[in-house]
């Protein structure tokens, strides 16, 4: 890995290099996206199928589009039981955490005649995009499937690419099961996208769209907010690494390269304030990539978007990691509590040198959908609070209100919208 002293200046070309890696940089894929959007949500399940035809090999219709129960049970039968038995205990994991982050809706009642309050309800429908083709990922089913499950959605569509043959990956469709969904259709990309955002004859409609995927995937969502919702526009995976001269370089090696092992687009990056850990950590690196089976992937990752960034300080390590907003950032340091409490962009924060990253990638609880590409500064994972919307709720009684109507007659006034303020006045004439 390229090792670079930190300053202004070099801080800024590595922002510059990593916004590179955004969905917004790839305009000549934009076209094609909204193509096959317009598509979609003219000609319905036509278009899907030929869709899917082209770039998955195989033909499908109405009837076959969706996975059966007889296809899901085959699936979980046939399946490892040993790895049935870590992804029930996964699923455990990530229930328990997001219980914790359901909401309630409250009523406040005042002397004087008013009621305030919120309504909490879930959405309707969410639609759930798992990633499939090269890579298989049941970890994503899980982390997108079980939230929505606390939050009390209605239905729950999940959409997943499935192999020439017709064959969705049997880990994607266990973990479906585990979870209880049943509704999945095998389909891919931006077609997929389409589909969930404005329904087809076979595929319905949903009110929010979750789940990462690749390049086409991150710019249909985009296209179709606000016509649906949906968490966020992911981009490439990415790992910074906050290390002082305690961390074990072997340690902080092995989990950069977790990162830089998911595609070319990856960005793995170690800030630290020792010159020799830098050095033991790049020794690491090269022993490493004798061993793992991704090196290709990881060499070119670790070339374009791999740094070692040297630094005066912990507090200048803190104040990049800060401005670069990583979706997982690690800090191993003498002291990681008292680091932490400085970060302030991050998607997910790792403490210790025994909190490697792919713990929160498949077993410890939090959501493992994260910002990405800065937005770390704005966004925050995927958790029940986005299966669920708020309604506010207001009454007055007429005594509260005349106590305050001249109030709310003169601001609508003020603005020069008297119909507001006659439809307070009327009810005191």
């Amino acid at each position: 890995m390229k090792q670079v002293k930190l300053n202004s200046e070099t801080k800024k070309d590595i922002l510059t290099s990593l916004l590179k890696r955004s969905p917004a940089q790839y305009p000549e894929y934009e076209k094609i996206v909204a193509d096959i959007l317009d598509n979609v949500r003219n000609n319905g399940d036509k278009a899907v199928f030929e869709y899917t035809e082209k770039f998955d090999g195989f033909k499908y219709n109405s009837s076959t589009i969706r996975v059966s129960e007889e296809e899901i049970d085959e699936a979980y039968n046939n399946y490892d039981k040993k790895l049935i038995s870590i992804m029930e205990k996964a699923y455990d994991n990530i229930k328990s955490y997001h219980e914790k982050q359901k909401q309630n809706s409250w009523i406040s009642t005042d002397p004087n005649g008013s009621i305030l309050g919120v309504k909490v309800s879930a959405i309707e429908k969410a639609g759930v995009y798992v990633p499939g083709g090269k890579a298989a990922y049941p970890s994503s089913t899980l982390m997108c499937v079980i939230p929505a499950l606390v939050a009390g959605v209605d239905r729950i569509v999940m959409t997943t690419p499935a192999d020439k043959n017709g064959k969705v990956s049997d880990c994607t469709l266990v973990a479906a099961k585990i979870c209880g969904i049943k509704e999945i259709y095998k389909v891919g990309g931006a077609q997929a996208i389409a589909a969930l955002a404005y329904g087809t004859e076979t595929i319905p409609k949903v009110d929010k769209i979750v789940g990462p995927g690749n390049i086409f995937v991150a710019l249909a969502k985009k296209a179709v907010f606000g016509h649906v919702s949906i968490d966020s526009v992911a981009g490439p995976s990415e790992i910074l690494v906050i290390a002082d001269e305690t961390a074990n370089a072997r340690y902080v090696a092995a989990d950069l390269l977790s990162q830089a092992e998911h595609d070319q687009l990856a960005s793995a990056i170690l800030l630290t304030t020792s010159k020799e850990l830098a050095d033991k950590v790049n020794e690491e690196i090269d022993g490493f990539l004798k061993e793992l089976s991704r090196t290709e992937i990881i060499s070119s990752s670790l070339e374009n978007y791999g740094y070692i960034l040297l630094c005066d300080s912990i507090d200048d390590a803190v104040d990049a990691a800060n401005e670069i907003a990583s979706e997982h950032l690690e800090i191993i340091t003498k002291n990681p509590y008292e680091t932490m409490t400085k970060i302030r962009n991050a998607g997910a924060i790792f403490l210790g040198e025994y909190s490697s990253e792919p713990l929160g990638d498949y077993f410890a609880g939090p959501n493992h959908v994260l910002p990405t590409n800065g937005t770390a500064k704005f966004f925050s994972p995927l958790s029940v609070d986005a299966f669920i919307k708020k309604t506010s709720i207001i009454s007055y009684s007429k005594d509260a209100l005349e106590k305050v109507h001249t109030d709310i007659e003169k601001f609508a006034e003020s603005e020069g919208l008297t119909a507001h303020a006659n439809s307070i006045k009327v009810r005191f004439e």
